[in-house]
C-alpha cells in the first residue's frame, strides 16, 4: 500500500532572510548550498555568490519557495482517496511512473511527452481556462514514486507566466478548466531538476499530483498595494530569481529579477515616506545587481551595462556594480575607463582579491609581452651540444646531473 507513513515525517522547510552581499569577487570561496545535493555543488555554489541575497560569503540560505513542505500527517479523508486514486492507476506497488510517461489516456502537454496529464474530472468548459497573467488557486498534493508526500498546499496561489512555481504547474493550469481535477505526471525536467529540493525531493525526481483548479481572477494592481507590500512581494520574486539562478535557469531568472524590480516601481504607486522609499531604493539596488549577474551569464553586455550604471545612479560607491562594469570594460578594451572604475572600487574595499586580480590583469595587457634581452655572445646563440639535446628531451638526465 503506498502512502504516508506516520513514523517518518517530512521535517519543514525554514526559509532564512538572505544577507546583503557586501564584497565583490567571492567566486573563488567554495560554500556548502543549503538546496542542492553535493555532486552539483560546485555549480550551484559559484552561481549562488554572484548574487545579492544568496548564499555567500560562506553562509547557508534556504529559499522560500512557492509551495509548503509538510510533515506527513495521519492520513486524512482526502489524502485517502489520493493515494487509493494512485493505488488504482499504479497498482499496489511502487516506481512505476517510468510506464506511466508511455501509457494511454494521457494527455501531453509538452512535445517530449515528459510533462502529461490525465483527467480525472472535468471542469466547467473550454471558456473558463486561465489566461496568461491572470491570477489562479489549486490545490495541491504531489508524491515522488516511493509514494513520499513531498507536495501539500490546500489554497496555493500564483500568476501564470511570472515564474513563482515549477514549470510543470505552470504549464499544466494554463491547459486545465475551473474547478477541473487531474494528474499531472512530470519528469525531473519540468520539476525540480538536477538539484532536487532539499531535504525531500531528491536529483532528477518524477513527480505525480493531483491538482484541483479552484479559482481564477485577474492580477491585483500593484500601484494600489503600500510600499511595505511591494517591497516584500518584490522580494519573494527576488528569491525566486536567486532559485532558478542556482539551477543555471539564468533566463527565467533574470525574468523574476525585472519583475521585482517593476513591482518597487508600479505606476501609479502610493507614493513612498522618507524610510520607504530608501528601502526601495535598497531593493531596487538588489534587484538590479542580479540582473545584471543574470545577464553576464547570458551574454547580454550592453544590459549588463545598463543595469550597473542603474544602480551607480543610485549608489554611486557600489563595489559590486562598479567591479562588473569594469571588468566588462576592459575586456572591450577601453582599459583607461575600466582602470578608473576598478581604482575607485578598490578604494572601497582595499582587500578584494577579485578587483586586485582585475586590475593587475589589466596593467599587464596595458605594458605588453615582455621583450627578450638581446644575446650577447655566442654561446648564448649556440647552447653546449649535451644541453641542447637535453632541452630537446625533457627526460634527459642530463638536466638534473651535477657538473661541479
Amino acid at each position: 500500500m503506498i502512502g504516508p507513513q506516520p513514523d517518518n515525517p517530512f521535517p519543514m522547510a525554514k526559509a532564512q532572510e538572505p544577507p546583503e552581499m557586501s564584497q565583490v569577487g567571492k567566486e573563488d570561496t567554495e560554500i556548502q548550498c543549503a538546496n542542492q545535493p553535493a555532486s552539483a555543488e560546485p555549480a550551484a555554489s559559484q552561481a549562488a555568490q554572484e548574487l545579492e541575497g544568496s548564499p555567500c560569503l560562506g553562509r547557508v540560505v534556504k529559499f522560500l519557495l512557492p509551495h509548503t513542505v509538510v510533515e506527513a500527517p495521519l492520513p486524512q479523508e482526502e489524502e485517502q482517496q489520493f493515494y487509493q486514486g494512485l493505488e488504482r492507476m499504479l497498482g499496489p506497488k511502487q516506481g512505476h511512473f517510468r510506464e506511466l510517461f508511455t501509457a494511454t489516456g494521457w494527455a501531453d502537454i509538452t512535445e517530449d511527452r515528459f510533462l502529461r496529464k490525465l483527467l480525472v474530472r472535468e471542469g466547467q468548459g473550454e471558456a473558463s481556462r486561465p489566461q496568461p497573467g491572470q491570477e489562479v488557486t489549486v490545490k495541491l498534493l504531489g508524491v515522488l514514486e516511493d509514494g513520499s508526500l513531498v507536495e501539500k498546499d490546500p489554497k496555493l496561489t500564483f500568476i501564470l507566466e511570472q515564474g513563482d512555481v515549477i514549470q510543470a504547474l505552470e504549464l499544466s493550469v494554463q491547459s486545465m478548466q475551473l474547478g477541473e481535477v487531474s494528474f499531472l505526471l512530470t519528469s525531473f525536467l519540468y520539476a525540480y531538476g538536477h538539484l532536487g529540493r532539499d531535504p525531500d525531493i531528491p536529483s532528477d525526481a518524477s513527480l505525480l499530483y493531483e491538482v484541483t483548479l479552484l479559482q481564477i481572477q485577474d492580477s491585483p494592481d500593484l500601484g494600489l498595494l503600500p510600499p511595505s507590500v511591494r517591497i516584500s512581494v518584490s522580494k519573494q520574486k527576488r528569491e525566486r530569481g536567486n532559485f532558478h539562478f542556482e539551477r543555471e535557469e539564468y533566463q527565467r531568472a533574470m525574468r523574476s529579477y525585472l519583475l521585482a524590480l517593476g513591482i518597487l516601481d508600479s505606476p501609479g504607486a502610493v507614493p513612498p515616506g522618507p524610510e520607504e522609499e530608501e528601502e526601495l531604493q535598497e531593493h531596487r539596488v538588489k534587484c538590479l545587481n542580479n540582473c545584471a549577474a543574470a545577464q553576464l551569464k547570458l551574454q547580454l553586455f550592453e544590459e549588463v551595462l545598463a543595469s550597473c550604471n542603474a544602480v551607480l545612479h543610485i549608489d554611486p560607491d557600489n563595489v559590486k556594480a562598479l567591479y562588473r562594469k569594469g571588468k566588462l570594460l576592459s575586456e572591450r578594451g577601453e582599459d583607461q575607463a575600466a582602470m578608473n572604475i576598478l581604482k575607485r572600487a578598490l578604494q572601497l574595499e582595499p582587500t578584494t582579491k577579485a578587483i586586485h586580480a582585475e586590475l593587475s590583469k589589466l596593467a599587464k595587457s596595458q605594458k605588453g609581452p615582455p621583450e627578450r634581452p638581446a644575446p650577447t655572445g655566442v654561446d648564448n646563440l649556440v647552447p653546449p651540444a649535451a644541453y641542447q639535446s637535453a632541452w630537446m628531451d625533457p627526460s634527459s638526465p642530463q638536466l638534473f646531473k651535477d657538473t661541479s
